[in-house]
């Protein structure tokens, strides 16, 4: 019977070095994983991620730390090159790296639409292809989307639709790799309370969205919080490896599909 346990697994994270991704490292190696690839955007991350590294040595994982934009195919490559050549094949592959834009569509410059494009769907879509090419056989592989996927809203749509592609590269995938075991999924926060969420939002947004969730007066801030996310990614990288292909709304009743 295969073991789909996180103890002794090898795993990559894209924006691996804070908040989220972060927690999700840590929360990893407290797991047993025995060795994570973390990787950053730039410098401004490198010293979290030196912290997240410190964190998973002391939880008794090897770590190394991956600086790259992975807005290209060639930078995507090389990550994953790296990562097996420090801390060999990895069992389970998550992305967590995307950016988001709050803004009128009619507002929104060709510039902006291809940084968001590249972030959300390029750097996903390759990100699911070099996984594909080195994801070990029984392995798992996650990408992180939006809650937003589900929403009817104005002024997100370069941020949810360059999101939304990612469901139908993780059914493809999910698709492609099933014969080798593999189970692919994408899951949708709702708004986080990190600095992700308030670098866009003005005090009268938050308040709406502190509000909006159906279990929005149990959470400590009315938001999504990192810490109520963890227990799901872990489980669909270890026990929940039958579920495969699926986008998976998780926010506390924020938005439904």
């Amino acid at each position: 019977m295969t073991d789909h346990s996180i103890k002794g697994k090898t795993v990559i994270i894209a924006g691996g070095a804070k908040n989220l991704g972060g927690l999700i490292a840590r929360d990893l190696a407290a797991h047993g994983a025995k060795a994570i690839a973390i990787h950053y955007n730039s410098a401004a991350s490198q010293a979290d991620a030196g912290a997240t590294v410190a964190a998973v040595k002391a939880a008794g994982a090897q770590a190394v730390a991956f600086q790259a934009d992975l807005t290209t195919a060639g930078a995507v490559e090389t990550l994953f090159a790296d990562a097996v050549a420090a801390v060999g094949r990895p069992d389970i592959a998550i992305n967590t790296v995307g950016k988001v834009l709050k803004k009128p569509l009619v507002e929104i410059s060709e510039a902006e639409y291809d940084e968001m494009s590249a972030a959300n769907a390029k750097a996903a879509f390759f990100f699911l292809k070099e996984a594909g090419r080195h994801v070990n056989d029984d392995g798992k592989i996650l990408t992180l989307v939006t809650s937003l996927l589900g929403a009817f809203t104005p002024f997100y749509s370069s941020y949810a639709g360059t999101k939304a592609p990612v469901e139908h590269f993780t059914r493809a995938a999910a698709k492609e790799f099933g014969e080798r075991g593999i189970s692919v999924n994408a899951i949708g926060p709702g708004p986080m309370d990190t600095p992700f969420f308030y670098g866009q939002e003005t005090p009268e947004a938050q308040a709406y969205h502190k509000t909006a969730a159906a279990l929005s007066k149990f959470s400590r801030t009315g938001l999504t919080d990192i810490q109520d996310i963890v227990p799901y990614i872990r489980f669909l990288v270890s026990d929940g490896w039958w579920m495969t292909g699926q986008t998976i709304l998780v926010n506390g009743g924020y938005t439904t599909k």
